[in-house]
């Protein structure tokens, strides 16, 4: 498979087999090896390698891949393999990757998954074979997350932390859109739920948002001619990668180009950016994450990534990605010499307050998800470039 332009050369490998470590012949079982010694250890990514949604899932392999790359290709003091698996756009692709992850590679940990839905599942394989799953994306509520863990976001974070600010400026109706499928639905309805609570009135018909069909989606204009049509003050949205790129470019050419847009801080990520241009100028979002983040661990996280791939900018994903990798070093680390994945899920749930380039966060005891600041970024010309500019914190959310 050809990888996307954006792939620096040395990465021009089969996606598949991304490899870290030393796969010594102890990975296959060595008599010889005293048993005390760190053995190879094998982590599962699952994780679009091709479609839309490609743009994110090479994002997740190269952050995790950047924190082996610094971190001397180990997790925990062992030699790591990261094994990456196909989340296609049907359920049943990730099944059958993780399927395969589990019971055939033997992983250890698992992690990685774009859309939500996928999340749940895989929860049943996650389950039986007690392994944990460190997910670098969103995904939803879940009532059983034992061995799920997630480093970046509940899908409903965005909407929520962007609808106060949204009620408080917009005086009159918003109209709320989105892709129809689990991570789509969950993001536009926690910005409706909580917009809607606070006293906002959305101007979609019946006041439900409207989701369009997902992956297939290239022609957004009778949506937006329907945003014209409802009279709405203002637009929330989520969209991510070539979705996100086709809603704002034809935003711009449409009679709403004049109504400001509002949204979850994926529509804006430096990947569509490049390519929306102009057209994303002013776009108000909300994320966890943004590169100028003034703090340590995140100037040192973008210094390592502009080095490892320069022209690209480093996204809350390829963050939560790396911190996932970060993640596993603890535990492993903490579990002991060859620690079985339970060892190592047990591990995850003592790490408390972790070092992030997003700033200190740590697991909620009842989600696994983080407890994390929000930011209030807006797309803004920055020197000759156009970026998401971090405008203040919105909230906390998670605890």
């Amino acid at each position: 498979m050809r990888l996307p332009r954006f792939a620096p050369p040395r990465l021009r490998r089969p996606f598949a087999a991304v490899v870290t470590g030393v796969l010594a012949v102890a990975a296959a079982g060595c008599d010889s090896t005293p048993a005390a010694q760190p053995q190879p250890i094998r982590i599962g990514m699952i994780a679009n390698t091709a479609g839309p949604l490609q743009a994110p899932g090479y994002e997740l392999r190269d952050g995790f891949q950047l924190y082996l790359d610094t971190h001397g290709g180990q997790l925990g003091g062992h030699p790591a393999q990261l094994i990456v698996e196909d989340e296609g756009y049907q359920s049943s692709v990730s099944v059958a990757s993780a399927t395969k992850l589990l019971e055939q590679d033997r992983v250890s940990a698992l992690t990685g998954i774009i859309n939500g839905g996928d999340v749940t599942a895989v929860l049943p394989l996650v389950n039986q074979h007690k392994v944990p799953l460190v997910g670098a994306l969103g995904r939803p509520e879940l009532s059983d997350v034992s061995y799920v863990w997630h480093t970046n976001l509940l899908s409903v974070e965005p909407g929520i932390a962007m609808a106060p600010f949204v009620r408080q400026k917009v005086k009159g109706t918003v109209y709320a859109i989105g892709p129809d499928f689990q991570s789509g639905r969950d993001e536009v309805r926690g910005f409706v739920e909580t917009f809607t609570r606070l006293g906002g009135k959305l101007a979609n018909p019946g006041g439900r948002a409207v989701f369009a069909p997902f992956p297939n989606t290239t022609d957004y204009r009778p949506y937006l001619k329907a945003i014209a049509d409802s009279g709405a003050d203002a637009i929330f949205c989520f969209f991510d990668a070539q979705n996100a790129i086709y809603f704002v470019q034809q935003y711009a050419k449409s009679e709403v180009a004049g109504l400001p847009i509002y949204a979850s801080g994926f529509v804006t990520e430096p990947g569509s950016l490049a390519t929306q241009g102009d057209a994303a100028a002013g776009i108000y979002n909300a994320l966890n994450y943004s590169p100028d983040l003034d703090n340590a661990a995140n100037r040192e996280f973008v210094a390592a990534w502009n080095a490892a791939y320069p022209g690209r900018v480093p996204t809350s994903i390829v963050m939560a990605s790396y911190d996932a990798a970060a993640v596993l070093d603890r535990a492993i680390a903490a579990a002991g010499v060859n620690p079985t994945p339970q060892e190592i899920n047990a591990a995850i749930a003592g790490l408390g307050q972790l070092s992030s380039p997003r700033g200190p966060w740590q697991f909620a005891k009842d989600t696994h998800a983080p407890i994390q600041k929000w930011y209030l970024r807006q797309v803004r010309r920055d020197g000759r470039t156009l970026s998401n500019i971090v405008v203040s914190e919105l909230a906390t959310l998670g605890g």
